[in-house]
């Protein structure tokens, strides 16, 4: 079930759906108790212009290093954000895994012809991994998306903003982009555009992620897989299969005796 609303402001069309489902970007993955996280990526090819590749950019994982961050990043008619700060923590106790991505002060001059001016004060984007499951989301604090006007600080996940000229599609922003991978893992895009490149009014192709988090499975707690848990639940095993053996020792020498 989709909520449709149609907004047209000087012959553009944007359209915002909230849908359940839908194909994302690149599949990510993350082993249980593994996680990640980072603030911008970018793969995009402009009408005109040289391609530009760049990310992931201030990259945090569980495996290390668990907390990263940038100044600021400028890639010219692309994007440009102010400090980026990124984080994937793994707690040994519980096997929970957290992961997030910030960046402040986003423009998206890319989408400047269609939209005009669009910026984001703070991107967000978390995700939880617990032994109950795991879970994401998505806060964005003093967005707007230019003639498409201001978007809700926590949209539903995949909220849908569909940017045209006229009536031809050009772009597609996500919000909250929530994708499920077959590994079980849950990757969350704060924001997500999809240039779609399928006309010649069209502002090119690519995508451009700003924060995103990624959480596999809760890994096992520790007190069950290793360290000091590991040799307490051998201590366990070996105070009951001690008794045994010596029971069963005791009961085969008379027989080797005699």
């Amino acid at each position: 079930m989709k909520n449709t609303h149609l907004l047209r402001r000087g012959g553009l069309l944007a359209a915002v759906v909230a849908s359940v489902a839908l194909a994302g970007a690149a599949p990510a993955s993350a082993a249980p108790g593994d996680g990640s996280a980072y603030g911008v990526k970018v793969d995009v090819k402009l009408l005109g212009l040289d391609a530009v590749k760049a990310g992931p950019l201030a990259e945090a994982k569980t495996s290390g290093p668990t907390a990263n961050s940038l100044a600021k990043a400028n890639l010219t008619g692309v994007l440009t954000a102010g400090a980026i700060n990124t984080e994937a923590k793994r707690d040994d106790n519980s096997g929970a895994v957290t992961a997030k991505a910030s960046t402040a002060d986003v423009g998206l001059p890319l989408l400047k012809s269609a939209l005009g001016d669009v910026g984001v004060k703070v991107v967000e984007a978390t995700c939880t991994a617990t032994q109950k499951g795991v879970q994401g989301a998505t806060n964005l604090v003093g967005a707007n998306l230019g003639s498409a006007g201001a978007i809700d600080s926590t949209p539903a996940p995949n909220t849908q903003v569909k940017v045209g000229l006229g009536d031809v599609n050009v772009a597609t922003i996500i919000l909250n982009e929530q994708i499920k991978n077959k590994d079980g893992s849950l990757t969350v895009n704060a924001i997500h555009v999809k240039l779609l490149g399928e006309a010649l009014t069209s502002l090119g192709s690519g995508d451009v992620i700003v924060s995103s988090a990624t959480c596999g499975p809760a890994g096992l707690p520790v007190p069950l897989a290793s360290g000091a848990g590991l040799w307490i639940g051998l201590g366990l095993l070996g105070a009951v299969a001690v008794p045994v053996g010596i029971r069963v020792v005791r009961n085969r020498r008379p027989a080797t005796t005699a």
